[in-house]
């Protein structure tokens, strides 16, 4: 039996550190509060959206890190809004590892691809919306996809990831001007007269 298109589940996965770097990449300025629910309502174009995860590596720094605390602030920032009602995600958390002065995530694409499969086995969707251009989830896409479940790959036209398109059920590129509308003004501080 088909499932009308409108009736079907979906799940949207956001790879954070992945489209972070997209974002930035085109431009968009005001990350911390970006429209994501916005987007991915958008993105499943009317149908219900049964759950929307982000998953990304938290932050940590040391008191005397001033750098590292402002960063750690505004994910904060980032996390609160994202878990927000009006935004309605919940947050994935792995963690940052420093290796020769450069940070990696670790645990963020492993909890993502077990999110994807427990869905997919315990029939929480019907469609895996996923933003992610990460190629070591090819073979969780594989299982979700021989589990007869789909998987919408959501790529940047300005660097898509060929491997991921080819193993999605289907794949959409997204351009700057489809991506702008859901930017959201930076905040500014307002000077109060005495």
């Amino acid at each position: 039996m088909q499932i009308d298109q409108k009736q079907k589940r979906v799940a949207v996965y956001i790879d954070g550190s992945n489209f972070f770097y997209k974002l930035r990449d085109i431009d968009i300025s005001n990350i911390t509060y970006f429209d994501y629910g916005g987007l991915a309502d958008w993105l499943a174009r009317d149908r219900e959206i049964i759950s929307k995860r982000y998953y990304v590596g938290v932050i940590r720094a040391k008191e005397s890190d001033k750098r590292g605390q402002i960063l750690r602030k505004n994910q904060v920032r980032l996390f609160n809004h994202l878990s927000s009602r009006d935004q309605g995600f919940i947050v994935k958390q792995g963690y940052l590892m420093k290796n020769d002065g450069i940070y990696h995530e670790k645990g963020v694409d492993v909890k993502l691809a077990v999110d994807l499969l427990v869905g997919a086995y315990d029939n929480i969707y019907d469609t895996a919306i996923l933003i992610s251009s990460d190629t070591d989830l090819i073979p969780a896409i594989q299982k979700v996809k021989h589990l007869g479940k789909e998987v919408e790959y959501i790529g940047f036209s300005h660097k898509p990831s060929l491997a991921l398109q080819r193993y999605a059920t289907i794949s959409r590129l997204l351009i700057k001007e489809e991506i702008k509308p859901f930017e959201r003004p930076a905040f500014s501080k307002v000077k109060l007269k005495k």
